[in-house]
């Protein structure tokens, strides 16, 4: 969804009968700020990381899960969804844990037993990397293409339990859309826990989700080819069903994004969300969905920045433009660096002023996170007023 500079930014609607009361957290990729924000779009506590926060969400004592800016010392730097590193910050800001690699990448998950769940770039075999199909060719295309691994790791960084995604996959089978790159197979922008410890993934470039057999790392369950195009953030409902943003990047004909939901049984879809007229509501990448306590869903319509509410009738009851905008490196003038666009010395230094969000959270007023906390929006007057009514 696109729209000018003198579009309004911050809450644009808020039905309070009908929305779920909470706070919503959002982070700018590209910006070193966690926002909480009230439903009435003010903020109410900020976190700040000198490393970047591209996505972070609250764990059950109050600390802020994070996902950094991307590194300037890998190969792998200009690919969608990098970080230098995954940190925990307490409610001040404070570092009290971080995994230093710049492999890491979009998502993480810390489970029960204190440890973390981490996505990681790894470069496949030269051998293999030959043989996958699909996408298109270009003069620097490398020879050992990039795939994922999930890694388990301890507090103290030790490595206990690991997957490699391109050990399972199927080169006649799993794909690349022919109208990416190959310098990646899969481009994981997903990992979540289903509740029986199995994993629950999204391969961007090959438009899949997938279950995965945690005991042994075998798919239970592949899906999306033909159904959905470059989709985010599946996950799992307690009716049994996958719910996610399905992105419609390359969809054949007019694209448009959508939510959905999915049947892993019967491979049957349900209930889905579209804009009205469909391309109203589009986001290239990025982006997510998350189905609250009240039935409603919340929607992160990532690349524009756009949160926003619907019911189970579709109705838009809660809707919010961030504008905490940032200026970064232009996304021609990173795809010049990646070999797929002409002219770089004209890209050279170009930057962009954007307000992307890779994922939004909210938090209910009783959730374990915010008991005792402060969250007087009053504290913030100057940063609110600053973005009230833009």
């Amino acid at each position: 969804m696109g729209w000018s500079s003198h579009h309004p930014s911050g809450l644009i609607h808020y039905s309070p009968s009908r929305a779920f009361r909470g706070y919503t957290i959002i982070c700018t990729g590209g910006g070193k700020n966690a926002y909480l924000l009230d439903m009435e779009g003010r903020v109410c506590h900020t976190w700040r990381s000198e490393a970047g926060i591209d996505y972070g969400y609250l764990l059950p004592n109050g600390n802020l899960l994070l996902r950094s800016n991307p590194p300037t010392t890998v190969d792998v730097g200009n690919i969608g969804g990098s970080s230098s590193k995954l940190e925990e910050l307490d409610w001040d800001s404070n570092l009290v844990w971080e995994l230093d690699d710049p492999m890491v990448h979009h998502d993480f998950e810390r489970l029960p037993n204190g440890n973390t769940l981490a996505l990681l770039f790894e470069r496949m075999p030269e051998d293999l990397s030959a043989k996958v199909q699909g996408g298109y060719t270009s003069d620097n295309d490398p020879r050992e293409m990039v795939s994922d691994v999930v890694q388990e790791v301890t507090p103290g960084g030790q490595v206990v339990w690991e997957w490699h995604a391109w050990q399972h996959l199927d080169v006649d089978e799993d794909l690349i859309c022919p109208l990416e790159g190959r310098r990646e197979w899969t481009h994981q922008n997903t990992l979540n826990v289903m509740p029986n410890g199995d994993l629950l993934v999204s391969f961007r470039q090959t438009s899949v989700i997938a279950i995965v057999d945690k005991a042994t790392g075998n798919f239970r369950w592949k899906w999306g080819p033909g159904q959905i195009s470059h989709q985010h953030h599946p996950t799992h409902l307690d009716s049994g069903r996958i719910l996610l943003f399905d992105n419609g990047a390359h969809r054949r004909g007019v694209n448009f994004s959508r939510i959905l939901e999915v049947d892993p049984n019967t491979n049957e879809t349900g209930w889905e969300y579209r804009g009205d007229p469909p391309i109203s509501f589009y986001s290239y990448n990025i982006s997510s969905s998350e189905r609250l306590p009240n039935g409603n869903t919340l929607i992160c319509e990532g690349a524009p920045g756009r949160v926003f509410e619907v019911t189970p009738a579709r109705q838009v009851v809660w809707e919010y433009i961030n504008p905490f905008g940032v200026q970064r490196p232009s996304r021609l003038a990173v795809q010049t660096e990646a070999g797929t666009q002409p002219s770089a010395s004209v890209m050279a230094g170009a930057t962009e002023w954007a307000n992307a969000v890779f994922r939004a959270h909210r938090y209910a007023p009783d959730h374990p996170a915010l008991q005792g906390r402060d969250l007087n929006p009053a504290k913030h007057a100057n940063l609110n007023r600053l973005y009230a009514g833009q």
